[in-house]
Formats: structure tokens, sequence, C-alpha cells
């Protein structure tokens, strides 16, 4: 299909590069730069291990939910992008507790809970 250019003026294929287009530039925000990184890769895996891979709020009303779970940051990084590592601001839910979680439906208190409940788990009973 031939378009008019918005980088060059000439009227060409709307597929073709005529060179002058400039490249993509992808910004994050600050919040969300650490997201890709190894260390928070491990520290996500860290805290489904810590949780032997259930959601910790399904378990705390008696539930086993072991499928797609995910790491969630209690206090929000776009808030607080230095406890983007920190255990106590991490809990292991499912989807759609995650959902949940995000939209206010579950209280940050109770978040907070259960993270330090996982977090005073003794050493000799985590790997049963």
């Amino acid at each position: 299909m031939l378009k008019a250019c918005p980088w060059c003026g000439r009227i060409h294929d709307s597929r073709e590069d005529c060179g002058r287009r400039p490249p993509k530039k992808y910004r994050r925000e600050e919040s969300e730069r650490g997201r890709n990184t190894r260390a928070w890769k491990r520290k996500a895996e860290q805290i489904k291990t810590d949780s032997h891979y259930l959601c910790e709020n399904c378990l705390s009303q008696g539930v086993l939910t072991w499928d797609g779970l995910e790491a969630h940051h209690i206090i929000k990084l776009r808030e607080r992008p230095d406890l983007l590592l920190d255990d106590d601001n991490l809990v292991c839910l499912c989807e759609k507790c995650h959902k949940k979680a995000d939209a206010g439906a579950i209280s940050a208190d109770f978040l907070r809970q259960l993270a330090k409940k996982r977090n005073n788990i003794p050493p000799d009973t985590q790997n049963f």
C-alpha cells in the first residue's frame, strides 16, 4: 500500500524502510527497571520456594493452589523501588489472588502478615 512517509516526505510502500525512520525507544519507568534482572528472577523463585510453591493467600483459607504462581510486591515498586528484593515486601500469590491484591481486595496488612509468617518458619522445617 502506497502512503506518504512522515519521515522522508516521499510516497512509497508503507512496509518499505526509507532509512529516515528513527529507531523505536522503549523507556521503562524507574520502578520497572529491576524486573528483568537475574537478581529479581532469583528472588521471585526464592519466594516461591520458601512458600513451598503454594499461594499464601489461598493456603491461609485452607485451599492448596500451585498453578500460576507469581511473586507480588505488597508495596508497589512505583512507590518504593528500593523494596524490589525485600523479603518482607514479597508474597507468593496465584494469578487470581494477585489480581485481587492489585485491586485492593486483599489488604496490605494481611499480605504483610503472610510474608512475616513465611519468614518466621524455622529453617530445619522448610525442607521436609
